[in-house]
Order: structure tokens, then sequence, then C-alpha cells
């Protein structure tokens, strides 16, 4: 069954009209066969199959969509545009402009015999150069399975359609660095992140990478996880031409075949969904040159992934240290890809209620080489027990979409060691409180931010930090870091968001706090909270709850004394003299004078509301340079004033 997410996505895209038929797309995805299916049909189903990919929600494997749809609308229509188009990314924020180069998508093969083939055709291009065939270089490098996209060493754009693309520049602007040699302009390449950080701190809040590489690019304010994972260079854009490779002729290319397919995949700690290759010498690259879909001297790779039908025994609630349950699948045990498996994720439980995982489901599982084992589709389904209580503390559970979450962030076991390192990652302005050093706290009784603060010299040596030569250097050194975290100037709402408040990213804690000063929010009623722009009225009703249960904690840390910047308060007299005040206001284009974000929160600050998409409310359709065509239509449609940004800035100055 089509999960919520993906109806949402399809609801959002609206990839034809195949996509208000859910029970449909879910009969062609189970049934994997293509007889019945009208050309519309067909072709509908493959836009829907990569629309969702390219969401991270994906509907079919890569080998069904390629050997069977894709397979089938070539056998009907060999010159069909879609088999000769680049599959478009996902849009996002930002201005769309021509690439430097067009980016193409990659020639896929899932055996031996396929490379084997285009191997010999290699060979014959070098044979027609009189170049000698054996004298041939190949590369194999992983192929990683992030956001495509090109650096000129100005701008960086996404892949797009392969010939315009998204500006997102922004991504380095917000402290991304490139990957390999850290050089800038070196052409095409992939935004991904670490397999080892994401399953350690993202894991237990995106479903997989692809999910968070999204959030890196499209957050006008990032959340603390994706802020921090670009500030530890966990997330990265890794140029292809930089990537970690083997280099060798085709016949030890086809010799070692497997064990270099195997080397490669591991070169690198990104997701990887196969091995690029391609030869090397560019006299062969040039005469072979490329269709409207790829290169034909490059071919990718993927190998094939087992499956089998496996029988749920049970569904295991866990609370994770964001406070999130998960379910966990235990299954029958069942040997793919080499290893006996017993378990698998099911996401969310929001999948297990809508697609009835439970006792004795019967589910159809796949794994390729060390790939996690998924949940492909659900065969058999049965009654789910969907958990009321937190499996470690014992609290009631909430929903938020398709999430169950226990909120009882400062005692539930699971969540402390969470709660103490969200706490230091969020404030960012110390070393040495990771996951290794909370961790090893928390084993000897440390509990709390507060106990944190508490440690002694004799403590920290006494629970073992010490340096390897045995002097207590380690412990100086994290005692010197909680100093440093409390004399360092930093906003009060970044040192709010550090307690983790449900609904509270850091961007609702700056919001909170134009309207209230820290210390008299714990007073604040849902009425006063839902009078604030963004604040609806559930998360006002957790936001109450959540901020009664930190309240004596917050206190006794805020007692420490952190030098704390004061967010300046939006008052009614600023917003009265405005002559924005009430208004809403809409910025486009490239901004001469200041940064768009910046000129979003002065506008705020005076009182006004920002959207992003011109509608009958628009009082102002404000304008930089390189303004597309699609707003300023649709404000003149609407009779909405458009104003350039000297204009705009001659109207707020008075």
């Amino acid at each position: 069954m089509l999960s919520s997410s993906q109806l949402d996505i399809l609801n959002n895209a609206k990839p034809g009209t195949l996509s208000a038929n859910p029970a449909r797309i879910e009969d062609i995805a189970r049934q994997s066969q293509t007889s019945d299916l009208a050309d519309d049909e067909l072709l509908a189903f493959l836009q829907i199959c990569n629309t969702l990919y390219r969401s991270g929600e994906p509907l079919i494997s890569d080998k069904v969509y390629d050997s069977v749809f894709l397979a089938e609308l070539e056998k009907r229509h060999p010159d069909h545009p879609y088999l000769h188009s680049v599959e478009a990314e996902k849009a996002f924020a930002g201005k769309t402009v021509a690439l430097p180069q067009r980016m193409l998508s990659t020639e896929k093969a899932y055996t031996k015999e396929s490379i084997e083939k285009w191997l010999s055709n290699i060979e014959k291009a070098a044979i027609e150069l009189e170049i000698d065939p054996d004298a041939l270089i190949f590369r194999a490098t992983p192929k990683l399975d992030g956001f495509a996209a090109f650096d000129d060493g100005k701008l960086l754009y996404t892949r797009g359609d392969g010939r315009k693309g998204t500006d997102i520049t922004r991504v380095f602007e917000r402290g991304m660095i490139v990957g390999g040699s850290g050089k800038r302009g070196l052409g095409a390449g992939e935004i991904v992140v670490s397999q080892t950080y994401f399953n350690k701190h993202l894991a237990d809040t995106f479903e997989n990478a692809r999910n968070f590489q999204a959030s890196v690019i499209k957050e006008k304010e990032l959340e603390p996880h994706a802020l921090e994972a670009i500030q530890n260079h966990a997330a990265v854009f890794y140029p292809f031409c930089e990537l970690p490779d083997w280099q060798g002729p085709s016949t030890e290319l086809i010799a070692d075949f497997e064990a270099i397919i195997a080397n490669v995949h591991i070169l690198v700690d990104y997701d990887v969904d196969g091995v690029i290759f391609e030869v090397t010498d560019n006299r062969i690259k040039q005469h072979l040159g490329a269709t409207r879909h790829h290169h034909r001297w490059q071919i990718a790779y993927k190998s094939n992934a087992e499956s089998a039908q496996v029988k749920v025994l049970k569904v295991t609630p866990q609370t994770s240290r964001s406070g999130r349950v998960n379910p966990v699948a235990e299954l029958e045990p069942t040997r793919l890809s080499g290893a006996m498996i017993s378990r698998a994720t099911a996401h969310h439980y929001g999948m297990v209620k809508e697609q009835g995982i439970g006792e004795g489901t019967l589910i159809e599982l796949t794994r390729s080489g060390m790939v996690i084992p998924k949940i492909e589709r659900v065969i058999t389904p049965q009654t789910p027990q969907i958990p009321e209580h937190c499996p470690s503390c014992g609290s009631s559970l909430v929903w938020d979409s398709d999430y169950l979450y226990c909120l009882n962030t400062s005692q539930c076991p699971a969540q402390i060691e969470n709660t103490i390192e969200h706490f230091f990652r969020t404030l960012a302005n110390n070393d040495g409180f990771g996951g290794k050093t909370i961790e090893k706290l928390h084993a000897n009784g440390i509990n709390s931010v507060y106990s944190v603060y508490q440690l002694t010299l004799e403590q920290l040596l006494e629970i073992g930090f010490r340096s390897q030569d045995g002097k207590n250097q380690l412990a100086k050194n994290l005692l010197e870091q909680l100093e440093r975290s409390r004399t360092e100037a930093i906003e009060d709402w970044r040192f709010l968001g550090a307690f983790g408040i449900w609904r509270m990213g850091l961007g609702n804690c700056e919001r909170l706090l134009q309207h209230h000063k820290l210390l008299d929010i714990f007073n604040l009623t849902e009425g006063d909270i839902i009078l604030i722009e963004g604040f609806a009225d559930k998360t006002a009703t957790a936001v109450v709850k959540c901020l009664a249960l930190i309240k004596n904690d917050f206190l006794k840390i805020h007692q420490l004394g952190f030098n704390l910047i004061q967010t300046p308060l939006v008052t009614e007299q600023q917003q009265k003299t405005s002559p924005i005040a009430g208004l809403t206001l809409v910025f486009t284009g490239t901004m001469i004078h200041g940064k768009r974000d910046g000129m979003i929160k002065e506008a705020k600050r005076l009182g006004a509301k920002v959207s992003t998409s011109v509608t009958g409310n628009t009082a102002y359709l404000v304008t930089g340079t390189d303004v597309g065509a699609t707003k300023i239509n649709s404000a003149n449609d609407k009779g909405i004033k458009v104003i350039s940004e000297d204009e705009y800035l001659a109207l707020i100055s008075n």
C-alpha cells in the first residue's frame, strides 16, 4: 500500500491522472506486470515511480523499474521521449538557471554479461580510431546515492532536467565543504552524508539519507541536526572526479569482476547503490559521444537484490534517543545475500498501521550486498499492534504525522543520553561532549545536563577520563569546555532550542522569543502562543505541555550563568509605526543590497507576513535581479503591486 508520505508527494507533484487512483498504482506495483497497461498508464506509472524515488520514498526497486516497466516502454516505443530524457530531480527553492554543461543520466546494467557487451563496444570504437584496445584503462568508482549537482566554482546547481537546474549555492554559504581535495569548480558530483554519521545521529529523524540530503538543500532555516552535519563535515558535495577508484585494463576488470565490485562499494563512507565504469581515454569519449539520455563511454553496474517471502513473528517498539518510538519487525530467520536476517525496520508506525504489519504478516524482504534489509511490500496483512505507552518509561505516546513519540524527554531512560548530547550539540560553543563521552558519563550515573555541569576533576578521573599517558589532561579539557559553554556568548533562542522541546526547532524558538522574554515563556498559555505567526493550535498545545515538563531543569541550568544574547522583542509600537505591518509580502530574485533571508527577517520584525507564493492576499511582490516571469505574471494577473528592491527599501525607511 502507498504510505501517507508517498500519497502527500503525489498529491503535491500531480505527475499525471493515475496519481488520483492510489488503488490502481498499488495494483500495478504489486503485480509488476505490464501486459494489461495502456501506453498512457505505463508512462504515468513510470513518472510516479521516478517522482517517489527522487523524493526518497521509492515505490518499487530500481531493477523492477528498469527491467520491467522501462523495458516495456522501450519495447513498445523505442524512440519515446521519456527514454531519451534525463529523469528530473526534485525541484528546490531558488532560481532556475542553465547548467554550464549537460548532466546526463547513466546507462544501467545488472549482469556481468551486460558489462562485457559494453566493453565490446568500447573495443570496437578503439579499433575504429586505431587505438590498441589492450592499452585502454578503465576506471571504477562508487555510484553515490545522493543528490546530483554541478559546481562551476561560482554557483552550485542541481541536475534538474539535465539542461536547467536550481541554484543551491546556499549550501556552501551554510558551511558545506567539498569532498576530496576540497577545491571548488570541479564539475559534476553529488551531495551526500556519511553513513556512519547518519546511522548514529540522523537515523532516528530521517527514514533514509536521501530525505536528509533534501533537507540540507531546501530548508531556509536549517534545523540543528542539518546544521551540525554540515559543520561536522558529514554532509559534503563530492565531485565525481575526486572519488577514490580502481583503474586497470578490461582483462583485469573481467577477471576480478566480483572482487572489484565489492572493493569499490566500500571505498567511501556514503550510501552507494552501484559502481560506475568508464573508459579514461578522451579520444574514445569524444568518438562515442552521448545519447540524449546517457554517455556511451560510461555505464553503471547495480547488483541484483535478493528477495524472499518472510513471516513476521512480532513487531517490537523501541524508543530512540529523540523520543521516536520505532517499530522493529522480528522475522523468521532467513538467509539473504549471505547473511542470516531476523530483523528489519518498518520505518514508522504509520507504515505498520496502514500496511497491516503485525504478528503473522507475510512480507517480501529484499537485501543487496551489505545493504540493510528492506521490507519491499506486504503480501498478506494482519492486524497490527500499535503501542500506546513508551516501552522505556511508560509515558503516553503521541502521533506526529506517521510517527509515534514519547514526550517525556527528561526522565525516559532511552532519551537521557540524547537529551544531554542534543544540549551540547545545539549550543555549538564547546567540544568534547559527543556521543561516546555522553555514553560513558551516563553509564556512570550522570543522567542530566545539570549533573554534567556539577562534575569535578576527581569525578571525571574516577570515571576514567585520563589521557593515554595516564595524566588528567583529558578531564581538565572537559571542565574547560563546560566553562567555555557558559561564558562564550550565544543567542537565547539557541539556548532554548538546546532543551529539545517538541515542535520547537531553532526557527520557532527565535519566533517565540521575538514576542516574549526567555524567563516569561513558562507562564504562557496556548492562546498566547497561537497569536504568534507560525504557531498552530496543536503546536501551541504541545509547546505548553513540554515547557511545563522542562521548567525545573531549565531554571536550574539557566541559573548556572550562561552568557545569553537577548532576542530583540517585536513591540506593538514597532509594528504600529511600520508601513508594512500586517501586510503579506513575497520576495523573489537575487537581492543587491543584502541577502534575501536577511530582508525576510527584517520584514517579519516590522510586522509583515512573508510568503513564498503570490496569492490574492499578497500586498507587494518585491523583486531583485534575475527574476523569472512566473511570479511577475501571477502578480499582474491578480492585480498585485510589483516593486523593486530599492522601492521596498524606500518604503520601509519611511
